[in-house]
């Protein structure tokens, strides 16, 4: 099944097991990227919702704004 998988009969090209190996380690590269970012971005919704429920405890009467003169 390797060999079918490789598309020829033959022995092993040493040009397709450093791409396939070159491949590989750029898809390991995003995989890290990605739970980095999804890491970040968990920090970054956490810190969100903790300034929203700051800033609903804070009950502060703003008076309106007067009207400019004209």
């Amino acid at each position: 099944m390797a060999k079918a998988l490789l598309g020829y009969v033959g022995g092993s090209d040493p040009r397709l097991l450093a791409e396939m190996r070159r491949l590989q380690q750029r898809v390991q590269d995003l995989e890290s990227e990605l739970v980095r970012i999804q890491d970040e971005n968990d920090a970054l919704n956490a810190a969100a919702q903790h300034q929203d429920s700051l800033l609903d405890s804070i009950d502060i009467d703003v008076p309106q704004a007067e009207p400019a003169l004209t």
